[in-house]
């Protein structure tokens, strides 16, 4: 089984892209960042004659996410139960699989703008409540995996450049610990359980040639609950996507369940 994740920054725009990307890398699940259409405008139809279910939580310009699965999708959540949001940032869904339910949980998380903003503060509240909800999510759903830009780049290997970038966005002690809490809930960075390429990253700058010059970021995640850890059995980044005309920033990532 293959779960990805992808920041496609505008559906209306790359459509054709996912589409294109789904055909060649027929995945089991999907989940989408940044659609920045709202639900009336959502392509079902083209999804379903590719073979997927979906369900989604759009917004007009700004956020939105979606699910994209081969087998129906249900109990959808939309948005953090009990934390007033007005933005389109989580939906979550159960996936019915051989090995038995799966719960998937795809985010765009606040990008924050810069420590000390207002935007900043909202991050950090909004990381505190998902962290809060996602722990009922796994004690009610042992087989579970989260996925979606996390605009958070863990570890200094995860920027070109972790020293001149040291504590601004993405890149700064309370985000990136915000992330540990994370994996202190029981769940698992499945691409650092490989070896992996160094400077590995998953979103690149549209200026200054950014993806060119590999000046990147890891901020695309997927977590897999302890459950779901034992049957990871690969996970990948495809840049291939990024070298597209009229690319999203942001690469697909992939991972194998056993």
């Amino acid at each position: 089984m293959q779960i990805a994740t992808w920041n496609i920054n505008s559906l209306s725009v790359r459509l054709p892209q996912v589409l294109a990307w789904l055909e060649a890398n027929p995945v089991d699940a999907i989940g989408l960042q940044e659609l920045k259409l709202v639900d009336e405008k959502f392509p079902h139809d083209a999804f379903e004659a590719a073979g997927y279910h979906a369900v989604c939580f759009g917004q007009k310009t700004y956020n939105g996410v979606a699910i994209l699965s081969r087998t129906p999708l249900r109990d959808v959540v939309r948005n953090i139960p009990g934390h007033g949001d007005e933005q389109a940032r989580v939906i979550a869904a159960t996936l019915d699989t051989p090995e038995g339910p799966l719960r998937m949980v795809n985010c765009y998380f606040v990008n924050g703008q810069a420590p000390g903003t207002e935007k900043f503060s909202y991050k950090l509240l909004w990381l505190e409540a998902l962290r809060d909800w996602l722990r009922t999510e796994l004690a009610a759903h042992p087989r579970l995996v989260l996925v979606g830009d996390f605009n958070v780049a863990p570890e200094d290997r995860d920027s070109f450049d972790p020293v001149g970038l040291k504590d601004t966005i993405h890149h700064t002690v309370e985000e990136r610990q915000h992330f540990q809490d994370l994996l202190g809930l029981g769940l698992t960075d499945a691409f650092r359980l490989f070896d992996q390429p160094e400077k590995s990253y998953s979103w690149w700058d549209y200026r200054m040639l950014g993806f060119q010059k590999n000046r990147g970021l890891r901020i695309d995640h997927i977590l897999v609950s302890t459950a779901l850890r034992p049957s990871v059995t690969a996970c990948r980044i495809d840049r291939a996507p990024r070298k597209n005309p009229q690319p999203s920033d942001h690469a697909p990532v992939v991972v194998s369940l056993g």
